[in-house]
Formats: structure tokens, C-alpha cells, sequence
């Protein structure tokens, strides 16, 4: 949708759509919306369509205080302009005559002139109204996620509402310096003011390689980054390759590789490595070669599926490691990602629990005897973690749980949760093949 002058609330109405509508996520959107977006235009409908997926639930109460009938059918995208134009009214610091105006004149834009009037008069209505509605909207303690989610972690979690919370926050910005080039403390020096204050003390498992930043910048800002000298990477997911520990000569699957961080991160750590990096997804390789090339690493890309190496890989070929980022219902990265609270289905889990026990499975099989497997998933479920890890090594008898050290602290699993100014939800369990 190219236009004369572009109308950035009506682009991002059009992604909210298909977000809430056809089950596309903002990860592939955002993308292809940027190639009809001025490049200073972009910043401002991310943070429209990741804020109004953030607080969703909020912005619908007001609604229908607002509306007397629901907006459905071809119409829907009326709805997401009201969205639009909420969002902007009670998060963002646009004056609010602008807002609106911007709003309303997206309706020629999108072929909806019938509805200007209708929308105009919501959000001015709005405005007039705003303390009487929002006491109305905000007299309950809202969670802003989806009651499936909030039942489920309920029975697990004694302390659900902190994961719930953590989830509505902004996530922090991490990074993993790379240590063939420079130590931690020294690139954090090099970064001066950009580094968090008192980082170290921010969450409990810190790898050494760790960096917190105080607030997210562009990684042009970031000392040597062309140069391959950090890696944007959540804080908990370092702990991949560190618990890995791949050595130099093995050869290493990467399974489920995109975008590459823990690719380049087990390159990092065993220069001499033979790495393959695996995923699904063709157009999702593309980071992962991206990433290979700036850090000056080698690594095999291939495009296939972790449940079926025989596809992909000759009979013979056996890996002294495999680090097996399973596919799943990612609820342990909702604050990055704040379309997974509407885009996933209480009814995905069970398939998703079957389709990492089916990878599991047939990687077994291509693991050395004595050979290290670490299985990784950023869900918070324990159907995709524990329970997955018990019932795996319960079937597979040449199947061993062995301990991990989280910076001295030992275990044979580890459950991490989403922590304000530390790690997202991550969890790891280590098995070994025995002979």
C-alpha cells in the first residue's frame, strides 16, 4: 500500500488485522510493512502494534464502553483503528488532537469514509469521557493475558502474578560479548553509560559473556558490533552453548537454529568445531548466515526437519552434541513478543509437546554414545518441560539426566521465569547417552 503520503495508523490497523484475524504474528508483518514505510515512520508503528498487543484486553473493555454493537465482518478494520487511536490516547505521548486527526484520515485511506464520522466521534468521545470509563475498565485487577494462560500457570506457580507482570513489561536489552575478541567487563567499559548500573546483582544466573544494557539501542550504537564483537541475546538463552560445552574437533547440531545467536555463540566457545545449523524454515536461515558472516565464523546451513534427519543427513553421520531448541508454545518470551498471548491456542500445547517428543526421539538416534544432548525450550509449561524430560528418559532407557552448574548452583533441570531487568522464560535439561 503505497500512498501519495503514507498513513502510518492505517498500516498499523492493517497488521493488527491479520495479528487478531488470521493468526499472523508481528514477527513476519513488521517486515514486509517496512517496504511501504518511511524508515522514521517504523519505529512508531512498532510501537503501536507491540503496545496494543501488549495491553489488548484493556483496549477492548474501553471499547465496548464506547460502541454499542461489536464491529465485525469486512468492517473489523474500523475496530483496529480504534485500537490504534486508544493506544495512542492513554500510552503514547502524542497530543491527542493529532492522534485522532491521524486516526480518522486513515479511514480515506483504507476505503472506510462511511465509518469517519463513527470514528471520529469514539475517540472524541473518549476524550470527554476518559476518567468515567477507565474507573469502570480498571476496577478489576487485569492480567492483559488470555484466561486460558492465567488458569494454567494458577496450577503450577504459587507466584503466577510476577510471571504475569513481568510479561507486561518492556523486555530489557541484553547482550553476550564475544570473548574471541574482548572480555565481558572490558567491551561493558567500552560502553560506558549504555551499560545497566548494578547489572550484576540484576538476576540470579548470569553467564560471563552477559552484558545488560539500561535501556535498548540500536545495535549501531553497540562498540564493534559490524565487527562481530557483541551479539544481541536474552541473558537466559546464553546459557545454551555454556552448558553445551561444545570442544574443539566434535561435530555439533544445532537443531532449530534461526536466527543463529546459539550457532554463533557455540563457534564462540570452540573455534574448531564442526557446527551444523538446522532449522525448518528457509527464509528463517537467512539470520542465521547473516549472523555466521559478521562474526567471520564457518558453519554447515542446511534447511530441513529436526524430526526427520534421515532427510537431511547420511545414515552414517552420528553428533558428539546436539543442542535441541525445541519448537514451542514460546510463552517464556510473551514480553517480546506480546502477539503470542492471542496467537496461541490453549489446544497447541498438546501437539506441540507431541511434535518436540517426536524431534527428541529421532535425535536420540543420531547421538555418539557418551554424547551430550541439551534440550532447551522458551516456554514456561511444564507439558513442554519437566514432564517432557520425565517421560523422554522413562521411555529411553540409554537416556541420562546429568546436573548443570548455574554459576555453582547445580541441577538437573532448570526452570527460569521472565525477571524485571533479567532473563526471559527459559528451560534447559541435559541428558547424556550411556553407553
Amino acid at each position: 500500500m503505497k500512498n501519495k503520503k503514507q498513513n502510518t495508523r492505517a498500516i498499523a490497523a492493517q497488521i493488527i488485522l491479520q495479528v487478531l484475524d488470521q493468526g499472523k504474528s508481528l514477527s513476519s508483518l513488521l517486515p514486509e510493512a517496512q517496504t511501504q514505510l518511511d524508515p522514521k515512520d517504523v519505529p512508531l508503528v512498532q510501537e503501536i502494534t507491540f503496545g496494543i498487543c501488549r495491553v489488548l484486553p484493556r483496549l477492548e473493555l474501553v471499547i465496548k464502553q464506547l460502541v454499542a454493537k461489536p464491529i465485525k465482518g469486512k468492517t473489523r478494520l474500523v475496530h483496529c483503528l480504534l485500537l490504534v487511536g486508544l493506544y495512542q490516547l492513554l500510552y503514547m505521548r502524542v497530543p491527542a488532537h493529532a492522534a485522532v486527526d491521524e486516526v480518522v484520515n486513515a479511514t480515506k485511506v483504507l476505503k472506510l469514509d462511511s465509518f469517519r464520522a463513527l470514528t471520529n466521534g469514539v475517540l472524541r468521545r473518549f476524550l470527554r469521557e476518559q476518567a468515567q470509563i477507565l474507573a469502570v475498565v480498571d476496577k478489576h485487577w487485569q492480567t492483559l493475558h488470555p484466561d486460558w494462560f492465567v488458569n494454567r500457570i494458577k496450577k503450577v506457580y504459587p507466584h503466577w502474578r510476577e510471571i504475569v507482570e513481568a510479561n507486561n513489561q518492556r523486555p530489557p536489552m541484553w547482550i553476550r560479548a564475544n570473548q574471541q575478541h574482548i572480555k565481558a567487563q572490558d567491551y561493558a567499559v567500552l560502553l560506558g553509560e549504555l551499560v545497566a548500573k548494578n547489572s550484576e546483582n540484576s538476576t540470579a544466573c548470569v553467564p560471563d559473556c552477559a552484558i545488560l544494557l539500561e535501556n535498548p539501542v540500536p545495535v549501531a550504537k553497540l562498540m564493534h558490533f559490524e565487527k562481530g564483537w557483541a551479539t544481541v541475546q536474552d541473558v537466559h538463552a546464553q546459557w545454551s552453548a555454556e552448558l553445551l560445552g561444545a570442544k574443539n574437533g566434535e561435530l555439533i547440531l544445532d537443531a532449530c537454529a534461526a536466527p543463529g545467536g546459539k550457532t554463533t555463540h557455540i563457534l564462540e566457545k570452540a573455534l574448531q568445531a564442526q557446527v551444523i545449523a538446522l532449522d525448518i524454515e528457509e527464509n528463517r536461515l537467512k539470520r542465521v548466515r547473516e549472523n555466521l558472516t559478521r562474526l567471520g565464523q564457518a558453519a554447515k546451513v542446511i534447511c530441513g526437519d529436526a524430526s526427520k534427519p534421515q532427510e537431511w543427513l547420511e545414515p552414517d553421520v552420528m553428533f558428539d552434541r546436539i543442542l535441541l531448541d525445541a519448537p514451542c508454545s514460546a510463552t517464556g518470551v510473551i514480553r517480546r513478543h506480546p502477539d503470542i498471548k492471542w496467537l496461541r491456542k490453549e489446544q497447541d500445547i498438546a501437539g506441540l509437546a507431541e511434535l518436540q517428543s517426536k524431534i527428541l526421539h529421532a535425535l536420540w538416534q543420531r547421538l555418539k554414545p557418551n554424547g551430550v544432548l541439551l534440550y532447551a525450550t522458551c516456554s514456561i509449561l511444564p507439558e513442554e518441560n519437566e514432564q517432557q524430560i520425565n517421560r523422554f528418559v522413562a521411555q529411553q532407557t540409554d537416556a541420562k539426566l546429568v546436573e548443570m552448574d548455574f554459576n555453582g548452583k547445580k541441577t538437573a533441570m532448570k526452570q527460569f521465569f521472565p525477571q524485571e531487568k533479567g532473563g526471559d522464560g527459559f528451560f534447559y535439561a541435559k541428558l547424556v547417552k550411556t553407553e
